[in-house]
């Protein structure tokens, strides 16, 4: 059965409510044909990144819409070569990114990514170690990455990962590579599952762009 909006308002107001570290009382919910629609303030990048994760787990919600904006509290604000000394420091510490390799940028609290990789996950978590910094507004990650050789099974490795993950159907997914690009087409019953098989298909070895082309439809459920 399709969730109305109301059902999924709702769920996606306790969520907000639910998430540890988030401060909601600025935050404005509306939700329109499954999309959710996040306005309002908070106090740092981090909220804002809970904020949608927050309301993308929510069944029923078919895309999240994120127009939070970042208003720093007085002692939560740093001077922009401040902020750039903790990042690289940050990324430095992290023995999961090749620091050596990114250059970090900041423009009132902006910082902007920039270098290579060899892996996604290292760009992802290059990402994540800064999102978490005092005075971060918002992040521009820019940082590619390197064309490692494709194995000729990618699209089996693909598959077999979608099959493992609890939260997947893995048989609405369909699979196509096309170079280092891989394609997911199907159907899936929500905005996280379709993020999760996008975090599959990018963990693959070689693989350096995923295109999400899945459709997000909660009347799937009513199969299960």
């Amino acid at each position: 059965m399709v969730r109305s909006d109301n059902d999924i308002l709702k769920d996606v107001i306790a969520a907000l409510q639910f998430e540890p570290g988030l401060r909601n009382d600025d935050i404005a919910v509306s939700v329109r044909e499954g999309v959710v629609t996040l306005a309002g303030f908070v106090d740092s990048y981090a909220e804002k990144w809970k904020a949608e994760r927050a309301a993308a787990r929510v069944k029923g919600v078919r895309a999240v819409a994120n127009d939070l904006e970042v208003k720093l509290p007085a002692s939560s604000q740093r001077p922009d070569p401040e902020l750039a000394r903790a990042v690289a420091d940050a990324l430095k510490w992290n023995v999961l990114v090749p620091h050596e390799r990114i250059k970090a940028a900041i423009d009132h609290g902006w910082v902007t990514l920039e270098g290579d990789v060899d892996w996604f996950y290292q760009k992802e978590e290059a990402e994540k170690t800064v999102r978490n910094l005092t005075g971060v507004k918002g992040i521009t990650n820019l940082i590619t990455v390197y064309e490692q050789p494709v194995p000729n099974d990618v699209k089996q490795r693909i598959r077999d990962a979608l099959e493992r993950a609890a939260a997947i159907d893995a048989d609405r997914v369909n699979v196509e590579v096309d170079g280092h690009k891989v394609i997911l087409r199907g159907t899936v019953a929500s905005f996280a599952e379709a993020r999760e098989a996008e975090q599959a298909a990018r963990s693959a070895p070689g693989v350096t762009e995923v295109d999400n082309r899945l459709v997000v439809d909660p009347s799937v459920y009513a199969g299960v």
